[in-house]
């Protein structure tokens, strides 16, 4: 086989929050990544090219020494800006290597372990949208009846340190409500965002139990990773999280801690590479595996690759179709930046195990250009408390 050489990186900021990279080769082959960008895609899109004179000129299929390469030559570590670079250029470089194979990056990572992927769709639970339990309630059964089993919410708003009994009690309310509408042979898990403090964490999952939720995520902010073993020894409901954790060493300190399932981020926890790595340690500790996927196509797609190498692979968060208030995506959907959209077509809650070349996916080139020249500047909502300091988002 005729080897090839890194010729170009480009990035593109997308609509809403998205930034997408290509990779070009002198043989013609281009490869597409999804680095997390989001409120500071900007900043991620100077990590992309600054990493990317690492590249150029360099064989694009020694994917492993590039991925060491761009994480220790710079001297300085982790984080989520130079994880996210990196993240994005590992798929593109991923997508080059099963193209130039002609097969699926999951077949160049061993082949699958199944034929399809369990989803969840998206309901409200915040302030966000249908914050009252009948229209949280009805918003289930809509998407109960577009095919979906499972479901997953926002426990909450902004939530003090201590919250009232009333504010306790509307989370489970909410969650009630959907669990009759839905029953009990459909699942829905439940995002505390990192909303709520562990004094509130300790509160709220035994109320939650009867309900019996999938799994509680985030219940506590990423910087107490000690309350993951607390929490878990406190109530029988699954503890996820993991989105806002970057490397193998990010997760370390929670296995063996109870945590039920691990929820790394190929477009922010170093690509492809890393998560599998991620999903692999996590499997030696009976902890299952649900990628965070909350940006667009290419990112979705790298999870996917993932998933269908991954034996403790649970479910896989997407977001086809969803449309969050205030984010402003609007003419940008998952879909509007491939070619074919089939491939991500659920059946039956499921999706079905790509097969085209690479990441699975063929980038409307044309299209992702014409919205790179309007590019985006998004911010985060900010929320306060009652007496105006800052609440968790």
């Amino acid at each position: 086989m005729v080897r090839v050489k890194i010729t170009n990186v480009e990035t593109y900021l997308i609509r809403p929050r998205w930034l997408f990279v290509r990779i070009d080769t002198d043989e013609g082959i281009t490869g597409w990544g999804e680095p997390g960008g989001e409120a500071l895609a900007s900043t991620v899109a100077s990590a992309v090219l600054e990493l990317s004179q690492l590249l150029i000129g360099q064989d694009p299929l020694t994917i492993r020494r590039h991925w060491q390469v761009m994480t220790k030559s710079t001297f300085y570590r982790g984080g989520v800006m130079l994880s996210s670079a990196i993240a994005g250029l590992d798929q593109a470089l991923w997508d080059i290597a099963g193209k130039a194979h002609g097969v699926p990056v999951h077949e160049l990572l061993g082949g699958p372990v199944r034929h399809r992927m369990r989803i969840y769709a998206w309901i409200g639970g915040d302030r966000t949208g249908g914050y009252s339990p009948e229209a949280i309630a009805a918003e289930a059964r809509e998407q109960i009846a577009k095919g979906y089993t499972a479901l997953k919410m926002n426990a909450s708003s902004e939530m003090t340190s201590i919250d009232t009994p009333e504010k306790a009690d509307a989370v489970v309310e909410r969650l009630a409500a959907v669990r009759e509408a839905i029953g009990r042979s459909n699942d829905i898990a439940i995002d505390f965002h990192g909303r709520i403090s562990r004094p509130m964490a300790r509160r709220l999952l035994p109320m939650l139990e009867p309900y019996q939720p999938m799994f509680v995520e985030e219940p506590c902010p990423p910087e107490f990773p000690e309350a993951i073993a607390e929490l878990a020894a406190l109530s029988g409901v699954p503890i996820a999280t993991g989105e806002r954790l970057f490397s193998r060493t990010d997760f370390k300190a929670l296995l063996g801690s109870g945590l039920a399932v691990v929820q790394p981020d190929p477009s922010h926890a170093g690509g492809i590479t890393e998560t599998l790595r991620i999903a692999e340690m996590a499997e030696a500790y009976d902890i299952a595996l649900a990628p965070h996927s909350a940006i667009g196509p290419i990112a979705l797609a790298a999870c996917l690759q993932v998933d269908f190498t991954a034996t403790n692979a649970l479910i896989q968060e997407q977001g086809v179709g969803y449309t969050e208030p205030g984010l402003d995506n609007a003419g940008s959907d998952i879909l509007d930046y491939l070619v074919d959209r089939s491939v991500f077509e659920h059946v039956n809650g499921y999706l079905q195990r790509p097969t085209g070349p690479g990441l699975g996916l063929e980038i409307d080139e044309a299209a992702v250009v014409a919205a790179a020249r309007i590019g985006h500047a998004w911010r985060p909502s900010h929320w306060n408390h009652p007496d105006g300091s800052l609440a968790e988002w």
